[in-house]
């Protein structure tokens, strides 16, 4: 993978397809070099720091749902993320669905690796 960095924007809503969104970035953050995360909490507040770092690095926006409110959130901000991958489209396609919004059962760790795999094709056009 490329030195450069790319920032994950997950999702942060309470919704099943939110719970894998997150265990997705949080993940892909874990396994890769060139990946760092952003928390759209923080982003949202306007915190100093999250200012600056989502104008830093291109960013992959993972949306929950087709509220999109991950890619809102960074447009508010005046930020265009270079890609904005909708998660509970993606899974609908590969007909999966997570049960569970707090908890991952096997369902919800076969959304993650399918998701996990997406990502990682995404971040190849990066290299």
């Amino acid at each position: 993978m490329s030195e450069k960095k790319i920032a994950l924007a997950a999702c942060s809503g309470m919704s099943p397809y939110g719970l894998v969104t997150r265990v997705t970035s949080a993940d892909t953050v874990a396994e890769t070099d060139n990946t760092i995360s952003i928390c759209m909490g923080a982003t949202s507040a306007d915190r100093e720091g999250f200012r600056n770092l989502i104008k830093k690095y291109p960013i992959i926006a993972l949306s929950g749902c087709d509220g999109d409110c991950t890619l809102k959130i960074l447009e508010q901000k005046g930020v265009k993320p270079a890609k904005n991958i909708n998660v509970m489209e993606e899974l609908n396609k590969a007909g999966l669905k997570p049960t569970d919004v707090c908890r991952l059962d096997e369902n919800g760790e076969n959304c993650v690796k399918h998701m996990k795999e997406k990502i990682i094709k995404e971040l190849k056009e990066f290299e």
